[in-house]
């Protein structure tokens, strides 16, 4: 081999190792994001999220979602999160009612008034109390911002969804520990059905009706199997969106920075976002077949009246737990921001 030739190669070499170098610098870290929800556009803020952070940090950090339970079913995400099995995670607070004993306290019924109220209060509420954080902290996961949720809706093949009487002895699709007190107070039997499950199960009659909101219903064609949908019956927030505390004792302070403040601007922006999507997700549903109807409003305050004081029963549970306390300033702290 010659001298020229040899060189060649060395120069070769030399390139190809920074090119390899260089490439692995600008991609330093990769998130995993376990979803327990389809791809949709209800879900655009959360894609958002992850782009800007990807071109905040120039490549640094490359987060990849899974959608549709793809790394975990709904119910499983955040253990999978504590442990590290995945980096991110978003996680209903309701599916792990026995461990997230504070952050299940959004998703009690008849709290709040509108989901911009909820996610208000929440977004207060992580600032003033240290309860949610340090809750998650025993999970093993750092927050980064809280989705709201559009109002329920009842959704179902009979048109009786409007009054209580029409609700009586049906089988509703409930989750958590405090969803299934409101259905059982009009006579209802709540039945656990995850979303993805939701159409399959009005379809064989299993349910006789779905409880979700309009995106949901949208985003699942739940207009299909079910004509007529009810409400608004509730607010209440949805998923956290958190990362493995274990992936963020790994990223660098400014990456960390870029990370909380794009999460701070996606709660935000769902505030906005969640009402004109749901009207659009609302006039979809008519314009493919489905009914909306609602819920009569001297209908709702005999529920209401039915059902039980469910964040003062909270707070007799947290009692029982030693946690007390805690439980009594945050139910006061909400009732004073409400006000």
């Amino acid at each position: 081999m010659s001298l020229s030739t040899r060189r060649l190669l060395t120069i070769t070499t030399a390139i190809g190792a920074l090119g390899i170098a260089s490439a692995a610098q600008a991609q330093e870290f990769k998130l995993r994001w376990g979803h327990y929800l389809g791809n949709s556009p209800f879900v655009q803020v959360e894609k958002d999220f992850a782009k800007r952070v990807e071109e905040r940090t120039k490549g640094r950090v490359k987060i990849d979602i899974t959608f549709a339970g793809g790394l975990g079913k709904g119910n499983e995400l955040l253990p999978l999160a504590g442990r590290g099995a995945v980096d991110m995670a978003s996680v209903v607070p309701g599916y792990y009612a026995d461990r997230l004993l504070f952050w299940k306290a959004y998703q009690i019924p008849f709290v709040f008034s509108s989901p911009k109220q909820a996610m208000e209060i929440s977004a207060a509420s992580y600032k003033k109390l240290p309860v949610f954080k340090e809750e998650l902290d025993k999970m093993g996961v750092q927050f980064l911002f809280h989705q709201p949720l559009g109002e329920y809706y009842l959704t179902g093949k009979s048109a009786g969804c409007d009054t209580m009487a029409g609700l009586k002895g049906k089988k509703i699709r409930s989750f958590g520990a405090d969803i299934p007190k409101l259905h059982q107070a009009v006579g209802a039997t709540p039945v656990s059905v995850g979303v993805g499950s939701v159409y399959e199960a009005l379809q064989r009659g299993s349910l006789d009706y779905s409880f979700l909101n309009r995106g949901n219903i949208l985003s699942n064609r739940l207009y299909e199997p079910g004509k007529y949908s009810c409400g608004p019956i509730m607010s209440i927030t949805g998923h956290l969106i958190v990362i493995s505390k274990r992936k963020w004792a790994k990223l660098p302070d400014d990456i960390k920075a870029i990370m909380i403040e794009e999460g701070q601007k996606s709660g935000k922006e769902y505030i906005s976002w969640i009402g004109a999507a749901e009207t659009k997700a609302g006039e979809a549903i008519k314009a493919k077949g489905g009914i909306i109807k609602p819920f009569q409003p001297a209908e709702m305050a005999k529920w209401r009246k039915a059902a039980p004081d469910l964040l003062q029963n909270w707070v007799d549970d947290m009692k029982k737990k030693g946690l007390g306390a805690k439980a009594e300033e945050v139910a006061s702290t909400w009732k004073s921001m409400m006000k």
